[in-house]
């Protein structure tokens, strides 16, 4: 009880001091002191049990926020553990990903980056935060739908070429020319047949890829069990997320272990010196985010070539120009 008291207490003289800061920085009223509460003001002044509720709210969002950005690495051997903060270290890394979007423009060069994995493994969370900082012109996202029955009928590869990039150019594959070693294996969508000729000729096609200049980089997303039947339900109960969960992704929770071995074969022939595999454990997405994108920057050398920063130049002056009024024109209503 004892304790109780003094943590009362406490929360109390914090709560009459948070009162007393308000209530300085107010101008004195009616030629008062200043810093001087008058009756009124002394009368809305809130109980302190009130001020420590707000104080308690305040401290528990402040948790929660502090919670979903911390990630606890190990350390280094011999140091305690450190508090990595997930938003300033995916600051840092975005920054450098300019870097290199600069370097990949100025150098002309041209590099695709495909994310592979399971349903709900992680893939679209990085391909965001690589992205959302990135010129759209040079940094572009390719993730194509089911084949028309027009490229059905083409070389496999055919649709994918389309999308390769031009010089100064990035595309990042929201799954790739790899769905027929997963999905198309797996669900029967392609014949035993296309299946082999496929693991045959991948290899060549992206050697033909890297000798064209091409830098090539292939990053699986490995998520377990257990996490991907968690992001499922959490897909599944949140509004803002249930878009992506769709009956092929229910239908491949039932042929997890035929998706498995699948995942196997494709690595063992298409994991090759000229375009390795690279695994990322995608169990932590911040963790995930955050080793993806370094990886990726360890994988390109790039120089800072930042823009100089340059004065800005003054505006035109009016000469006698008048803006249109409001009323002849139709402009959003101010809502908020």
């Amino acid at each position: 009880m004892a304790g109780k008291t003094d943590n009362h207490a406490n929360q109390n003289r914090k709560s009459a001091k948070a009162a007393a800061k308000v209530l300085a920085a107010k101008p004195p009223a009616n030629g008062g002191e200043p810093g001087q509460p008058t009756a009124e003001e002394a009368a809305d002044i809130s109980p302190a049990p009130v001020l420590s509720g707000e104080i308690k709210r305040n401290a528990r969002e402040h948790k929660r926020i502090e919670d979903r950005w911390n990630i606890l690495g190990p350390g280094k051997p011999g140091k305690p553990p450190k508090h990595y903060k997930y938003i300033d270290e995916m600051a840092r890394l975005q920054f450098e990903l300019l870097k290199l979007q600069e370097w990949v423009r100025i150098e002309g060069l041209r590099v695709v980056v495909l994310f592979e994995g399971r349903d709900a493994a992680g893939k679209g969370g990085v391909i965001k935060r690589i992205t959302e900082s990135l010129n759209p012109r040079i940094c572009r996202v390719v993730a194509l739908g089911t084949p028309t029955e027009r490229e059905k009928g083409q070389w496999y590869f055919q649709r994918y070429v389309q999308h390769l990039p031009g010089p100064g150019e990035m595309i990042l594959f929201d799954r790739s020319w790899y769905n027929r070693a997963g999905v198309e294996k797996v669900m029967g969508f392609c014949t035993d047949d296309e299946y082999q000729e496929f693991l045959r000729a991948c290899p060549l096609f992206e050697e033909m890829l890297v000798k064209s200049g091409i830098i090539l980089l292939k990053y699986w997303f490995s998520v377990s069990d257990e996490e991907q039947e968690k992001r499922f339900t959490e897909r599944m109960h949140n509004p803002m997320k249930r878009w992506k969960l769709s009956p092929m992704d229910l239908e491949s929770r039932g042929r997890w272990v035929e998706y498995s071995k699948a995942k196997d074969v494709m690595l063992a022939h298409t994991d090759h010196a000229t375009a390795p595999w690279y695994i990322v454990d995608a169990d932590n997405k911040k963790k995930a985010r955050l080793n993806c994108i370094a990886h990726l920057l360890h994988q390109i050398p790039y120089k800072d070539l930042s823009p100089v920063e340059l004065p800005l130049p003054p505006r035109q002056p009016d000469n006698g120009y008048k803006r249109p009024k409001k009323s002849t024109q139709h402009w959003v209503d101010e809502g908020y």
